[in-house]
């Protein structure tokens, strides 16, 4: 049966130190030793960290990040854009699932290869942003 070990503030409550040992040694903060990485200097052999740190900023923040493309398919334009002879989807990555069923120049981000085959044989056109 494994026994569940209470917490430190809890079990020191009632003590005169709190497990230090000497009354005065824990007043303060001159016991602790310092905060974050303190003690990792020069001749600290014993505290080295194995992680390296990177100092200065992230190189992930200077990143540019990528843009999200939202999909849609051709069944899906072919309902919403009834009628319509051009259709402007930017932000948009044009998928192959259904058929086009009208001529249509429709500009978008991106489209995939069976996409465009399916427009152009509608008789219609695909102008792709340039990345």
């Amino acid at each position: 049966m494994i026994n569940k070990k209470r917490k430190k503030r809890s079990r020191f409550r009632g003590t005169h130190t709190h497990g230090r040992g000497f009354k005065k040694k824990a007043r303060g903060s001159g016991h602790r030793g310092g905060v974050g990485r303190a003690g990792s200097g020069k001749k600290a052999d014993h505290k080295k960290d194995l992680i390296n740190y990177p100092f200065g900023k992230d190189k992930a923040l200077r990143r540019k990040p990528k843009i999200k493309l939202k999909v849609i398919n051709l069944y899906q334009i072919s309902d919403k854009f009834a009628g319509q002879k051009e259709v402007n989807l930017q932000g948009y990555k044009v998928l192959s699932k259904g058929e086009l069923k009208e001529k249509m120049i429709i500009y978008a981000d991106a489209a995939s290869e069976s996409a465009t085959g399916k427009i152009k044989k509608a008789g219609g056109d695909i102008i792709l942003k340039k990345a």
